[in-house]
């Protein structure tokens, strides 16, 4: 019997791509920044995530050339072909 219940994006590669996904669902404001609290909020308070899976997913995303995190931590940028459509899975 299982006490706990699964994890969708225990995985860093699928939290990677659902940040990916809500980055590409949110309207820029200025050269093609989104503030990281407009794909933090959504995948902590409607998808249930975690900090940590968060964490882990933004950065396999930054690894993987998905997403740009400025050295200040408040935004991101879209960058390669990810701009136009989350990365199709491997």
């Amino acid at each position: 019997m299982r006490h706990s219940e699964e994890r969708p994006y225990a995985d860093p590669e699928a939290a990677a791509r659902k940040l990916v996904e809500l980055a590409a669902n949110v309207e820029a404001v200025q050269d093609g920044r989104i503030y990281i609290e407009r794909i933090n909020a959504p995948f902590l308070f409607k998808l249930k995530g975690s900090g940590s899976e968060f964490g882990a997913g933004l950065k396999h995303a930054i690894e993987r050339g998905w997403l740009q995190l400025h050295e200040s931590g408040t935004y991101v940028r879209l960058i390669g072909t990810s701009a136009k459509a989350a990365p199709a899975k491997d």
